[in-house]
């Protein structure tokens, strides 16, 4: 889950003088032979025309200007965005850089950046036009657009698009597009299912505020979470700032029952202009009847209560599973006062451990988490989110440290969300549909 200042501070233990020191061939560096291949590699998926970040690096030209920034943003570990603590726990998406990489490029900054021979260079990377996954089996969205006004504060919006399906399809990738990434905040996808009284006075495609938007009363925090998802709307997938896709293991995949919906759930954000968005999300189904369902819930505390000024609030939410879990992503969500984030959990025979830390939160760059091992926590483990929040003044992008927070779905209120990506067997006698859309 993309406009994009990139603000993170780390305590590193070397300078970005030394970092350049690592490299015993430093003068030999040279774009074409040691540079381009890791920008290919870790940067240029989002460094060209028509993606997310604010430069292109695919040419030496392109790169040459932003040499110091290159290094100081891979030395400060800016760049590329990836923030799990490597003590706990090891990603399959895991995208941070090699030491190796990081000297490369900083050896390249500090020796003049020098281009090197262009028979040097790397073949070029094709990269896929349009979706990102490849043709979906079937595209849905917002149809009839939905205009952001160019200033003022924009409530969140459920716009209803229905399926068609007249079977159960079995969803193995989702990919969504987003109609302008800038004003694009986020995007939750949920399934309303046939009777569903969930968001029942939708019409199809017509925008409506979420209808609980009132300010919030003041409660107490607890620290008493609970498991959302479970037996409300599912959630069938994200798009947030560094995540569009999301592509299931084989043997897994989402349900969408015959007859369902799709509802949108969007935040803009104004940008100065009046801009018509159109959103939409490719479905792609799975070949072959899948052994586990992937279901997304969250653990959340909605009674949060962070005092003015506070520069270091912990809320917690705790929940016990009721059942049996195979978690295979984790995503933790908080807004712009968030600080650090972690994912804990107690055995039922005592033991502890921690799933996942991110030490350092960043609002502007909401990854999920896969792990390279699925994590399988039986019936009656205790899973504990804990949230730090800095609410002071020395919080960048902090709206008002003079107010209390409570929870609430614009970025100046906060929340705490916990997602997981549980499997869990599908029922004997499942089958699956390959056909299109219907």
């Amino acid at each position: 889950m993309r406009v994009w200042t990139h603000i993170l501070v780390l305590t590193l233990p070397v300078t970005l003088a030394a970092a350049s020191k690592t490299s015993p061939s430093a003068k030999n560096v040279t774009f074409a032979k040691d540079v381009a291949p890791i920008l290919q590699k870790n940067c240029q998926g989002c460094h060209r025309p028509g993606q997310i970040g604010p430069m292109p690096l695919l040419t030496y030209s392109d790169a040459r200007p932003w040499a110091k920034a290159i290094k100081e943003a891979v030395v400060l570990k800016r760049m590329p965005p990836w923030f799990a603590d490597p003590a706990h726990g090891k990603w399959s998406n895991d995208v941070s850089l090699a030491q190796k990489d990081v000297d490369t490029l900083a050896a390249w900054a500090d020796s003049g950046a020098k281009e090197g021979n262009p028979k040097d260079l790397p073949k070029p990377v094709a990269f896929a036009e349009g979706w990102l996954l490849g043709k979906p089996d079937v595209e849905l969205g917002l149809t009839k657009g939905f205009e952001v006004p160019a200033s003022g504060t924009i409530d969140y919006q459920y716009i209803k698009v229905p399926t068609g399906f007249t079977e159960d399809k079995w969803v193995q990738a989702l990919e969504f597009r987003p109609g302008d990434p800038k004003v694009v905040h986020h995007l939750v996808l949920f399934l309303r299912e046939p009777g569903s009284p969930f968001m029942a006075r939708l019409e199809p495609g017509v925008p409506m505020p979420a209808p609980n938007s009132a300010p919030r009363r003041q409660v107490a925090d607890d620290g008493v979470g609970r498991i959302e998802s479970t037996n409300g709307p599912e959630i069938l997938g994200t798009y947030t700032p560094g995540g569009s896709w999301q592509r299931f293991e084989p043997g897994q995949a989402k349900l969408v029952k015959a007859g369902s919906d799709l509802v949108f759930q969007m935040h803009y954000t104004a940008t100065g202009k009046v801009t018509l968005d159109r959103s939409r999300v490719g479905l792609t189904f799975a070949k072959e009847s899948p052994k586990e369902r992937i279901k997304t819930v969250f653990i959340s505390n909605r009674k949060l209560l962070i005092p003015a000024g506070a520069a270091n609030h912990r809320v917690d939410a705790r929940v016990t599973l009721p059942m049996d879990a195979t978690v295979t992503g984790l995503f933790p969500h908080m807004h712009v006062r968030g600080k650090a984030f972690e994912y804990n959990v107690t055995y039922p025979d005592g033991r502890t451990e921690t799933l996942l830390k991110v030490p350092n939160y960043e609002f502007n760059w909401q990854l999920s988490y896969y792990p390279a091992q699925p994590i399988r926590l039986p019936k009656g483990t205790q899973i504990e989110c804990t949230a730090w929040y800095d609410n002071s003044p020395n919080k960048k992008g902090n709206p008002d440290a003079t107010v209390d927070v409570r929870w609430g779905d614009q970025s100046w209120e906060e929340m705490l969300a916990g997602f997981l990506d549980v499997a869990m067997p599908v029922a004997p006698g499942a089958t699956v549909s390959t056909g299109g859309g219907k």
